[in-house]
């Protein structure tokens, strides 16, 4: 028999419940018994606690049968917001969701320094801006978290961040300290993957995500779990060495995949080969649509690349679902036929092989959904809207 104290126990009783309220949109106090497995005296007790913090709300569900209308609990997404930031090679990206993790607002402001300094003077005003901004809310800013594209260890410290060239940062501490808001970091690539989770893939427990943008980030998600390794560093993926001896790649190896399968690098090439000092997206969207030989042949040559990668990623892990986040690869029609037909092992599995509906959201939408989860304290969360659950009874 498992036992514990009752203040334990009451943590657990309340992490379900506020769980399945947010999983649910929606739900009685009935119904909420019935799926939690906890008796009404219990659901009675908490949810007159949760109402009293202004967590949950009641609202009564409008129907068409006789009788009194069901009492419907639902989370109070007004009490207050998550921040989510995107600190990338050239930009930095903020959104501002509601507890309910629906995107309020967004803004990405230009990077024209690595200077630590700067670029943490920059995220100080940001976030005070944002808390006084959601100050007069019963719990203003709950939390903000920022996506890393860089190595972040198990104690949220930054150990190397390659384009930045920075070692060893301490950029949570100096946040909270000099903001007062609970301020936490987390590997891009990782959040990516969260964010696949609670907004769109909610059943599944083996999930990869991979980020291709200025470099490449792998999200593992593991029976449910995000898979990190001993330190944290699990997932540089993009550094896995692909070309023996090939292209030199920040980190101090030669050949790293994304040398070859990052967007970055894509367009670094491209421009090259157009005999342009730069390209935008627009340009490749447009040369894709009028099948430019030159870009069709790079992309032929990046989907091989890419392809390679992705099947030792398969052969590792054993994915249910595989994700691919990219800017790139909507824009080329058959993208991912071509992939499959490059994934031919008769050893490597997956079920599911897609190009996420994110796009460059993926990472602050993901950082807003564990910022949200870390301030409500539940095991599980999931942002996916369903219809009203309503069972007999009150």
């Amino acid at each position: 028999m498992v036992t514990g104290d009752a203040a334990y126990i009451k943590k657990i009783n309340r992490s379900l419940i506020i769980s399945k309220i947010i999983e649910h949109g929606m739900i009685s106090r009935a119904a909420l018994a019935k799926i939690t497995g906890l008796n009404k005296a219990t659901i009675s007790v908490q949810v007159a606690d949760l109402l009293s913090e202004e967590l949950i709300i009641e609202t009564q569900q409008e129907h068409k049968n006789l009788g009194r209308r069901p009492i419907m609990l639902s989370i109070n997404q007004l009490a207050g917001f998550a921040l989510g930031i995107d600190l990338d090679q050239n930009s930095v990206s903020f959104t501002l969701c509601n507890l309910n993790g629906t995107p309020l607002e967004s803004k990405s402001l230009e990077l024209d320094t690595t200077d630590y300094d700067v670029i943490q003077e920059l995220l100080i005003k940001e976030i005070t801006f944002y808390k006084q901004k959601c100050s007069l809310e019963p719990y203003g800013l709950i939390g903000v978290v920022i996506g890393i594209h860089g190595i972040v260890n198990n104690d949220e410290m930054i150990y190397f961040v390659p384009h930045h060239q920075w070692h060893n940062k301490d950029l949570k501490s100096d946040l909270t300290n000099e903001t007062g808001v609970n301020v936490y970091l987390e590997n891009n690539a990782n959040l990516c993957s969260f964010a696949e989770v609670v907004y769109k893939h909610y059943q599944s427990k083996n999930l990869l995500s991979v980020s291709l943008y200025s470099g490449i980030g792998l999200g593992i998600m593991v029976n449910g779990r995000l898979l990190k390794g001993f330190d944290g560093f699990a997932g540089e993926i993009g550094h896995m060495i692909v070309v023996p001896d090939g292209h030199p790649c920040r980190c101090g190896n030669l050949g790293c995949w994304e040398q070859y399968a990052s967007e970055s690098n894509f367009i670094k090439q491209l421009a090259d080969r157009q005999n342009k000092k730069e390209i935008t997206y627009e340009d490749i969207e447009h040369w894709l649509k009028t099948k430019d030989s030159i870009t069709y042949k790079l992309m032929k040559d990046y989907i091989k690349f890419l392809s390679i990668g992705l099947n030792n990623m398969i052969n590792l892990y054993n994915p249910e679902i595989l994700v691919i986040n990219s800017e790139l690869l909507p824009m080329y029609p058959g993208a991912l036929i071509e992939i499959n037909n490059h994934l031919t092992s008769n050893v490597g599995h997956y079920r599911k092989l897609l190009i996420s509906d994110f796009g460059k959201e993926a990472c602050s939408h993901g950082a807003c959904a564990l910022a949200i989860k870390k301030f409500l304290g539940v095991s599980k969360l999931c942002l996916t809207s369903h219809e009203p659950i309503i069972q007999n009874g009150v």
